[in-house]
């Protein structure tokens, strides 16, 4: 005897199959909503609730490595910028020059008033050829031996003050000599707070020199030699290829007092990228400062906040999935398995039609389908009498309006979403600290001295190539102008800061140029100093002159000048400098003459919040430090070139800076950021999420929706091609199984008809 299977525990099984096959398509992007959401809100407990940080700040410590980096640079310019002068004064003055070395020294000395003593020795004999200013311990070094052009070293003296010794060798027609200038070794010329310490420290951790309060004590030194200790395990900073500080250089904390802390930076002077073109390299020294500041104890954490928020997502997410699967997720499987009976051929139940949206539209037309697959015309007919308008594509009456679809709740969901977003960001107006109540006095206080350190750098810088001119001047007297050409030639390659070099006669006719072209008038040209020859145009003239000594020319119409254009990128170099925001050097009337944000040339400072402050540094001719913003809270600072320091300070230009602060490491910034970090993320996974339903499912469903419709509605040609292999695409392989099964023919046919669905052409598939 044989068993038959009854034909309904096979329709469930092929159900519960279809289930488990069908695991993409609406279910993965839902699955992912609630766990990113889920995710969110766990992010926002701990990001919101927990204190951003307790101890000294971050930004103090940055501070402190920058002002370190500071005087590090400062340092090795001083250091390179001695050994360049004594190094091209040796050879200018060498070879087939007789100059005696007695008027040598005492031609450096008029140049440059930087050594305290200066020395000429035979490096065959080691004896002392002439001398000027302070003796030179030349005893603290083996002479003999050494190679051309030996690097700098440090010695003590015999009361055991710090003294650099720069060497240089001088070339004679009856051998070679040895040219020593001698100076002491000072902390870097940066400007610092008063209750800053700096110290340079050698490799071995001895502090060779240092200023400030408390400098001297064992602790400083303690503290010092630790920086020391830290630098030499770090190599070149991350930040040298964007133009920042390239040698080692950090930051630590020292050991607590009470309530205070000791903030420490270092910034090592060699050990860059620019160690090998560096003569200060082989020194081995490393610049350290400390301050004492505040430990901050106060929380900046909200739990209240942190669980409320947290708990607000967590409902949302819950419900908007519980919509989502109500609305999308159940109706559009019921109709995969509907439609997956209709192609098998199981025309004998009603279709389940849902209640909204696009799956209803499928549903109805779906169950028009089976009807005219029946034949049963006039149940169609009584559908359209009664004005129940059922099943889109039949003859009858429109229907009086449009449902709403399944993209309002999509965008009806990720409102809700967007909402609890919006409400995260808007906290930040409702807990936005005070400026002045956050920013410690501290980091004010170091932009200022950082803004004068700059403006003091700036006009070093000026006064240092007007030195050079000087020297040039010297060497040019009385000199051929193919001699001429040579040393200008030479200058030009050894600085960087010259666009142009050329001398002129009394009349300020060119001699001989070297560069670009000159671009001062015949005036400028025979006026010593330095001097900004233009107010407008694409790009400032800056040119430093300086006039051949009286005693090198017969009368005034026949001395010579040395004129030289100073590059617009040497002082944007000059004014980078990483952790002080956006820096401008503005003239007397305030137009921009550099800057390192970029610039248009004799243009307005762009942030307006900086124009009175400038005005007011140019009255008093005093620095200044200003707390800036509420929404946009900034700090800033104006330092003007100080008085009677050089020929730059005829140039009355004063340097300005503002630095954001809501991106610095500040705890209560940093609790914002938070804040809004967890807002995007928020919106992020909504996005994402509402996007890939949207893409996958929606779109998709929306086409196979017209296409039952017009299915429905008679279009028996136009093929019905599935775009995935997830529910829609089963939705869309049946119905191209009941485009198959239907004639023809526009109107259904009669129950027993040649052309009914018991003609067609039987159609194999399962519809999965």
């Amino acid at each position: 005897m044989t068993t038959t299977r009854s034909p309904i525990p096979k329709r469930r099984g092929t159900r519960r199959r279809a289930d488990m096959a069908l695991f993409g398509g609406v279910r993965p992007p839902l699955a992912a909503l609630l766990v990113l959401l889920a995710l969110v809100a766990g992010i926002t407990v701990f990001a919101v609730g927990s204190d951003a940080e307790r101890g000294v700040p971050e930004a103090v410590l940055s501070s402190q490595q920058h002002i370190a980096e500071d005087g590090a640079l400062a340092l090795r310019a001083a250091v390179d910028e001695s050994v360049s002068d004594l190094r091209g004064a040796a050879a200018d003055f060498g070879d087939s020059k007789a100059v005696p070395a007695d008027k040598l020294l005492t031609l450096l000395d008029r140049a440059y008033r930087k050594w305290r003593g200066t020395a000429v020795v035979d490096m065959s004999t080691g004896r002392l050829v002439a001398a000027r200013g302070e003796d030179v311990p030349l005893g603290k070094v083996d002479l003999r031996g050494l190679p051309a052009n030996p690097p700098p070293r440090l010695v003590q003296d015999d009361s055991g003050v710090t003294r650099l010794l720069v060497f240089a060798t001088l070339s004679r027609v009856g051998g070679q000599e040895l040219l020593v200038a001698s100076q002491s070794l000072k902390v870097p010329s940066i400007t610092v707070g008063k209750d800053h310490t700096l110290h340079v420290v050698d490799r071995d951790g001895v502090t060779l020199t240092s200023a400030g309060p408390g400098s001297g004590t064992d602790r400083a030194k303690a503290l010092a030699g630790a920086a020391v200790r830290a630098a030499a395990g770090k190599g070149p900073s991350d930040t040298a290829a964007a133009g920042g500080f390239d040698g080692p250089s950090g930051s630590l904390v020292g050991s607590e007092e009470g309530s205070n802390r000791i903030a420490v930076g270092y910034a090592g002077v060699s050990g860059g990228l620019a160690a090998q073109a560096s003569p200060s390299s082989s020194l081995g020294l490393t610049v350290v400062t400390a301050v004492r500041t505040d430990r901050d104890s106060a929380g900046t954490g909200d739990l209240r906040l942190a669980l409320l928020a947290a708990g607000a997502l967590l409902t949302l997410a819950a419900g908007v999935t519980a919509v989502l699967r109500v609305l999308l997720q159940r109706p559009l499987l019921r109709l995969h398995l509907e439609a997956r009976r209709l192609g098998q051929g199981d025309f004998a139940n009603p279709v389940r039609v849902p209640r909204f949206g696009e799956p209803a539209r499928i549903g109805a037309a779906l169950e028009a389908l089976r009807l005219q697959l029946n034949g049963d015309r006039g149940q169609l007919q009584d559908t359209v009498k009664n004005g129940r308008r059922r099943y889109p594509g039949l003859p009858g009456p429109r229907a009086g309006r449009r449902r709403l679809g399944l993209r309002t709740i999509l965008v009806v969901c990720l409102f809700a979403l967007l909402t609890w977003s919006a409400s995260m960001l808007m906290t930040l107006g409702r807990t936005w600290p005070h400026t002045a109540a956050v920013v410690p006095r501290l980091l004010s206080d170091d932009q200022r001295q950082r803004t004068e350190s700059a403006a003091d750098r700036v006009r070093r810088a000026i006064n240092e190539g007007y030195a050079d001119l000087a020297h040039l001047a010297t060497v040019i007297d009385n000199a051929r102008p193919q001699e001429m050409r040579k040393v200008l030639d030479s200058s030009m390659e050894q600085h960087g800061r010259y666009r142009a070099l050329y001398v002129v006669d009394g009349a300020g006719k060119i001699l001989v140029r070297v560069g670009e072209d000159p671009r001062t008038t015949t005036k400028v040209r025979v006026t010593p100093g330095v001097v900004q020859t233009n107010t407008s145009g694409k790009e400032p003239v800056i040119a430093a002159v300086a006039a051949q000594s009286a005693q090198g020319a017969r009368s005034r119409a026949e001395r010579h000048y040395v004129v030289g254009e100073l590059k617009v990128e040497y002082l944007v170099g000059l004014v980078t400098r990483p952790g002080l925001g956006s820096v401008w050097l503005v003239d007397s009337a305030q137009r921009v003459i550099a800057s390192n944000k970029g610039f248009v040339a004799f243009g307005q400072v762009p942030d307006a919040r900086l124009r009175a402050p400038l005005e007011t540094a140019r009255n008093t001719q005093g620095s200044s430090e200003l707390l800036l913003g509420w929404r946009n809270p900034a700090v800033a600072a104006v330092a003007p070139f100080k008085e009677n320091l050089g020929v730059a300070s005829a140039l009355d230009w004063r340097v300005a800076s503002i630095r954001p602060m809501f991106w610095i490491g500040l705890p209560e910034y940093e609790a914002q950021r938070r804040i809004m970090l967890v807002g995007l993320l928020g919106l992020t996974a909504g996005v994402l999420c509402f996007g890939w339903l949207h893409i996958v499912v929606v779109r998709p469903l929306r086409e196979v929706t017209q296409r039952a419709e017009a299915l429905a509605g008679g279009d028996r040609r136009t093929v019905v091609y599935p775009r995935y292999h997830d529910e829609v695409g089963s939705v869309a392989r049946s119905l191209e199984l009941i485009r198959q099964r239907l004639p023809l023919a526009d109107a259904p046919s009669k129950p027993g008809s040649s052309d009914g669905p018991a003609a067609s052409t039987p159609v194999s598939g399962t519809g999965s």
